[in-house]
């Protein structure tokens, strides 16, 4: 299960309290394009975390935003996660501490074991 464009705009409403403002959708296009590719959900994950969190998706909200299609990656594929590395992880993203897509599904494995 790959979340669509729909889907992330939905949760970015629902963490923030006003009006979402898509501020880069090209590269939201992009890690959706490249995530139907694969057939990893760690790898998929890891483009459209890159284009939420590093890319700055949205004007307002990207942590959040991408700490919830995180979450729901991980219901979705019935997988085991941890709220408190999943914020560390997003956090680091942030920081520019994880650009790159192998860094990034490393990232997830581990707040998902």
């Amino acid at each position: 299960m790959i979340f669509t464009k729909d889907d992330i705009v939905k949760l970015n409403k629902e963490v923030e309290n006003h009006p979402y403002k898509i501020i880069n959708e090209s590269s939201l296009e992009f890690a959706l394009s490249a995530a139907k590719k694969s057939k990893d959900w760690t790898t998929q994950l890891a483009y459209i975390l890159r284009a939420i969190v590093v890319d700055h998706m949205f004007e307002e909200g990207n942590k959040r935003t991408g700490a919830a299609v995180f979450v729901g990656f991980c219901k979705a594929h019935k997988k085991r996660y941890d709220l408190y590395k999943i914020e560390k992880t997003v956090g680091k993203m942030v920081l520019g501490k994880a650009k790159n897509i192998e860094k990034i599904r490393e990232m997830i494995k581990d707040a998902t074991q």
